[in-house]
């Protein structure tokens, strides 16, 4: 990619103003993490590199939520291809049967841009004619797209299916980009979002310095679930919907991998 600062879609960098270490020593005491919610993470297979505690659970990986009864769960063990840079999926699935929409709502805190780079995604996925369609509600949501709590250090935020049922809630760092932050770039960081709801992994997995920058780092088996899609690629995959990091700005439509695996798994 064609820019010097990636901006995580997992992360804030430091430098616009979100490091932790300039909160106040009582407030790094009371967001502190345990040893035992730490290792919990680390068993599921994730990075355990700035885990942030936030309401109800934690931030993993940057944008990925696990609440306290998440690390409480035995997860499902099954086997992983490793390598570099593939399509990943968790254990959990939607259940889609025949065809199933999704009914997804935004807070009207959020302001009328959102809801239009909100259609866009969702224009994006309904566009790939999947079994599993998506629908704007005003009530009656399945994922309800809100703001992130003030003083968030990611730009957006999500977690896993359960049950067969999408993750209900995406959080957005309306604070950071602003009230017209453009359509498509948003769009991008929405549909990733709800791409991590109905059970997609990072691309990057395996090497989040591939999108990130930074030093290597290789995650390793995992139990949490981050299943290989067939189809998609052992190399690097450019311009992937769900790789870590995006720069400022940047359009990510789906490329073809992200085609084959979003087919593969709801097609």
């Amino acid at each position: 990619m064609k820019t010097t600062r990636l901006l995580s879609l997992l992360a804030l960098a430091a430098m616009f103003g979100f490091s932790s270490c300039q909160k106040e020593e009582a407030d790094v005491t009371a967001n502190e993490i345990s040893p035992l919610a730490m290792a919990k993470i680390s068993e599921m297979g994730f990075n355990t590199d700035n885990v942030q505690r936030t309401e109800g659970g934690y931030i993993v990986e940057g944008d990925i939520f696990f609440s306290e009864g998440d690390l409480q769960s035995s997860p499902e063990t099954t086997a992983l291809r490793v390598g570099e840079e593939e399509q990943y999926r968790t254990n959990n699935l939607v259940s889609v049967g025949t065809s199933r929409t999704i009914n997804v709502a935004i807070t009207t805190s959020l302001p009328s841009s959102y809801v239009t780079a909100l259609d866009e995604a969702i224009r994006r996925f309904n566009a790939e004619s999947l079994r599993l369609k998506f629908r704007r509600v005003s009530s009656g949501y399945n994922i309800l797209i809100s703001k992130a709590p003030s003083g968030s250090s990611y730009l957006a935020s999500a977690g896993f299916p359960s049950g067969g049922n999408p993750y209900n809630s995406v959080k957005v760092n309306s604070d950071y980009l602003g009230t017209n932050p453009g359509t498509n770039y948003l769009a991008t960081i929405l549909a990733h979002e709800i791409g991590h709801t109905i059970g997609f992994r990072h691309t990057d997995y395996m090497n989040r310095a591939y999108s990130c920058g930074g030093s290597y780092y290789n995650e390793g088996a995992s139990t949490v679930g981050a299943v290989h899609i067939p189809g998609t690629p052992t190399g690097a995959d450019p311009n992937s919907w769900m790789l870590a990091c995006i720069g400022s700005g940047v359009n990510r439509y789906f490329n073809s991998n992200d085609r084959t695996a979003l087919r593969y798994l709801y097609q």
